[in-house]
Formats: C-alpha cells, structure tokens, sequence
C-alpha cells in the first residue's frame, strides 16, 4: 500500500483520465507506458516519476500542479 500522498496522486489522475474520457488502456497507449503500471498509479501502490508525471500532464492536458 503506498502513502497517502501517492494515493491522493493516483486518484487525481484516475479523476482527470475519466474526464478526458480515456482508458488506461488508451493513456497507457499515449505515455508508451504498460495498462498495469496505469493501474499501480491510480491505486496509489506506485510512485510515479517526475517525467512520467509530466507526461502525464501532458497527456490529460493539464498542467503538471494540478496533479498535485
């Protein structure tokens, strides 16, 4: 289980992947990253790196403060 602050994370981009009404399937496509790393992230088991997070930033089209 990770840290509350990993959780908060994951559910931050679990919340902006749905509103920008992609799968993790689908953004895993767009990061070139696995479905199952996705997954770890939004259940806050997995800390991402910094530029993975701005990848995913990028990718939801926010800007990286807001996944924080």
């Amino acid at each position: 289980m990770g840290t509350e602050r990993e959780r908060k994370l994951g559910k931050r981009i679990k919340r902006l992947r749905k509103q920008a009404k992609l799968t993790q399937e689908e953004m895993a496509e767009k990061l070139r990253l696995s479905p199952k790393y996705i997954q770890f992230i939004e259940a806050g088991t997995r800390m991402p790196s910094l530029k993975t997070i701005y990848k995913v930033a990028r990718a939801l089209g926010v800007k990286v403060q807001r996944l924080f």
